[in-house]
């Protein structure tokens, strides 16, 4: 009999938590994907793919309300029908007519915490990946519906009178490279552009081929030529951020033993390395030009010396040489020649432990000849032995604490300590991002069984009220634990504040919901 009465119970519950399930996910669903598809102008096929890929991402919310409300409506249904006092008349306790609640809240408890360390963050990657996939079409899209397309990540701005997808062309294009609190960069004009694009795991790689193509940089030089090759990295931001949020408890754990398996930390990092690596070789390169000495680079085809009156650093990784600048190259042939130029810059290759460098130089003239080059680089050269010494034994992540004054011997551009800096905080932040998300999944999945607990328990006591008041009452302790838990996260991520009274807020939350669940049904035993 009690085995035909729970199945009963179990399954009015079950009814009423999959409606609400159902019903709930997809509102949520819908409201979620409004952000990429206004940002990203993804087409109907892209929206309707997502919409599927974000219902289990919603679902790591849905099934506590859900089961909330289903068990606060079966309950409060039972003891308003009189239900509950029929058996209990009977001889059937009251804690016994809650095993179908408990064994549902159990079910939920262990699916959301299923859902929040290893399915959500799985399925916000696939959502990212499917947005990825169809970069082409997005950029295209924005082009056509709004004239222009901010590449995100790169300060890149595309601008186009017309957008052929079938042939993979732009026409009319002005590309506009913007540097962050350093304006304009440099502003690019073609007549024609053919897209090209390589997808990696992390970005997409887009090689624009331009025609007819005008260049204006920051320093008021311009260059025209017929045919040029102008590579774009496009990294298309995260969904919804690259964050510890959105990441599975195997790979906070890889973060927590190897923080460059943290894409912001990593970027941070290869970043800092890059600028130190150009201001050791600054720091050689002006000691030997100030002092009229000819400065050199090797590669595997080419060779250059060169002097100037010093070099500067505007930009990171790049050494910029003031003039007058005098270039020898020197061929695998042997053969030779000089040129000279009123600007040079020496760019440093990013994000690599050992990067490569190039040359640039800006309408230099041959002496030989009195020809005068557009502009001519020297790439694939390598760093001298000496500034790759000082770099042995530096790791990225190590610059972070590193004494970078006494490293590089006078005090850093303001470039790398403001690098510097942002890594230590990246870092910091992590380290507490990965403490707090850790801390609050748990409390929130453990906290189902209570708060579902706590529904029941009202229900079964509002017998003489509206139905949906139990569940309206039941949400007040449930907000509690919400509260508690955002409260507690942002607590443990503020910079000033201790981590442990953060972590203490969260569990104190759950440790409330426990202690008030066990007075009602102290209260249901009682009646």
């Amino acid at each position: 009999m009690i085995f035909t009465l729970h199945r009963y119970m179990f399954r009015e519950l079950l009814r009423i938590f999959i409606l609400a399930t159902v019903g709930l996910t997809l509102i949520l669903s819908l409201g979620m994907i409004l952000q990429p598809v206004q940002k990203f102008g993804v087409g109907p096929r892209q929206a309707v793919h997502i919409l599927i890929i974000f219902m289990p991402v919603t679902l790591t919310f849905v099934l506590p309300m859900a089961a909330l409300f289903a068990s606060a409506l079966a309950y409060g249904r039972f003891a308003g029908d009189n239900e509950i006092d029929a058996c209990r008349a009977s001889g059937i306790g009251a804690i016994t007519l809650i095993y179908p609640g408990l064994v549902l809240a159990i079910l939920v408890a262990i699916g959301n915490l299923m859902l929040s360390f290893h399915v959500m963050p799985y399925f916000v990657h696939m959502a990212e990946k499917s947005l990825k996939a169809d970069a082409k079409q997005i950029l295209f899209r924005n082009i056509q519906r709004r004239g222009y397309y901010s590449v995100p990540g790169t300060g890149y701005q595309i601008y186009a009178d017309h957008a052929e997808l079938k042939n993979d062309t732009l026409y009319g294009i002005v590309i506009i490279q913007a540097l962050k609190d350093r304006g304009i960069r440099r502003i690019i004009t073609s007549d024609e552009t053919q897209v090209q694009f390589d997808p990696h795991e992390k970005f997409n790689e887009v090689r624009l081929t331009v025609h007819n193509c005008r260049e204006m940089d920051s320093g008021d030089h311009a260059w025209d030529g017929q045919v040029g090759l102008l590579p774009v990295t496009m990294g298309f931001q995260s969904l919804m951020g690259d964050s510890i949020k959105f990441k599975k408890i195997d790979e906070m754990k890889q973060i927590l033993a190897d923080l460059m398996q943290f894409d912001p930390v990593a970027r941070l990092a290869r970043e800092t390395y890059t600028q130190y690596t150009t201001e050791m070789l600054a720091k050689d390169v002006n000691e030997a030009v100030v002092s009229g000495r000819s400065y050199g680079f090797r590669g595997p085809t080419h060779s250059v010396r060169f002097s100037a009156a010093r070099c500067e650093m505007r930009d990171p990784a790049v050494i910029t040489l003031a003039p007058p600048v005098v270039v020898e190259e020197c061929d695998s042939a042997g053969r030779r020649r000089r040129l000279e130029c009123t600007k040079a810059e020496i760019q440093v290759q990013k994000g690599v432990a050992d990067p490569k460098l190039v040359l640039y130089l800006n309408n230099p003239r041959i002496q030989e000849t009195g020809q005068l080059l557009v502009q001519y680089a020297v790439g694939d050269l390598v760093l001298p032995e000496k500034v790759g010494r000082g770099l042995n034994g530096v790791s990225m992540l190590g610059l972070a604490t590193m004494d970078l004054a006494g490293q590089l011997k006078r005090s850093p551009s303001p470039i790398l300590a403001k690098a510097q800096a942002e890594l230590l905080d990246e870092i910091d932040d992590t380290l507490k991002d990965i403490k707090a998300e850790m801390n609050s999944r748990l409390v929130f999945g453990i906290g189902c069984v209570p708060m579902i607990l706590i529904g029941i328990g009202l229900g079964v006591l509002q017998k003489g009220g509206h139905l949906l008041s139990a569940f309206g009452a039941s949400c007040l302790p449930a907000a509690v634990l919400i509260i508690s838990i955002v409260s507690g996260k942002n607590l443990t991520q503020n910079q000033g504040a201790e981590n442990g009274l953060g972590i203490l807020i969260m569990w104190g939350g759950l440790t409330f919901l426990i202690l008030l669940a066990a007075v009602i049904y102290r209260k249901l035993q009682r009646g």
